[in-house]
């Protein structure tokens, strides 16, 4: 005990660059702030300012919102004072490590009976991106996860979904149900005429190799539109 009080009280000799580091030694990772976590990730400061007062300036820019800072791409992270290609790109790992790990999680998930269920899987890789993405989450006749799979990478406004590519995918895996998931940057969760053409053409297919479409996500903001809960498939 008389060992760790010293330690806890040298933390007030450390240099402040250094004093994040030691924290999470002594007292775990939990017992750090954002600011502080993010001085790690960053590993150095600069002349004027050290990593912890870095992180914090960069923090207050995205409005102390770690949501908001996921959504940053490596140019906008390099145009912050003080960040460059190595401080940009291990930001930006972290962010994508702790989305797949939250995937990850979620796909251990043994059933999924709702919409809800079906979030909660897609939200972790669809959320916070600037682009849009097109995911399909393959299914068992119990609709235990076989599968999270990307189909397609698009821009800002809008990506193709190969049908062939698919139902390929599910054969191979022997799945028989589906549901897909695309993610709208704008957040605007109301689904475009494209989008009932595709979920119609995805369902017409799958009714003839008796394959089912059990629902189709838009992801949006934290939310989630359904073409299922809505009636729509």
């Amino acid at each position: 005990m008389a060992t760790q009080y010293r330690q806890e009280e040298s933390i007030k000799l450390w240099a402040e660059d250094d004093r994040p580091r030691e924290k999470l030694i002594l007292k775990g990772s939990s017992a750090l702030s954002d600011a502080e976590l993010l001085a790690i990730l960053l590993g150095s400061g600069s002349r004027t300012e050290s990593a912890l007062t870095l992180s914090k300036r960069l923090l207050r820019k995205y409005k102390d919102d770690l949501n908001e800072l996921a959504q940053a791409e490596l140019e906008e992270l390099k145009l912050f004072n003080g960040v460059g290609d190595a401080k940009a790109v291990s930001i930006l790992s972290a962010m994508e490590l702790s989305r797949r790990r939250m995937g990850q999680q979620r796909t251990k998930k043994s059933k999924l009976s709702s919409s809800r269920d079906a979030f909660e899987v897609f939200a972790p890789v669809l959320s916070d991106l600037p682009h849009e993405e097109f995911w399909v989450c393959y299914m068992n006749r119990a609709n235990q996860i076989l599968k999270l799979d990307q189909i397609s990478k698009g821009g800002i406004h809008g990506t193709v979904a190969d049908s062939r590519l698919i139902f390929g995918r599910a054969l191979k895996l022997k799945a028989c149900a589906l549901i897909l998931a695309h993610n709208h940057p704008s957040g605007n969760l109301k689904a475009s005429e494209a989008d009932l053409q595709l979920t119609r053409r995805i369902k017409q297919a799958g009714d003839l190799m008796e394959i089912s479409l059990l629902d189709h996500l838009i992801i949006g903001d934290g939310d989630y539109f359904s073409f299922s809960d809505q009636g729509l498939i």
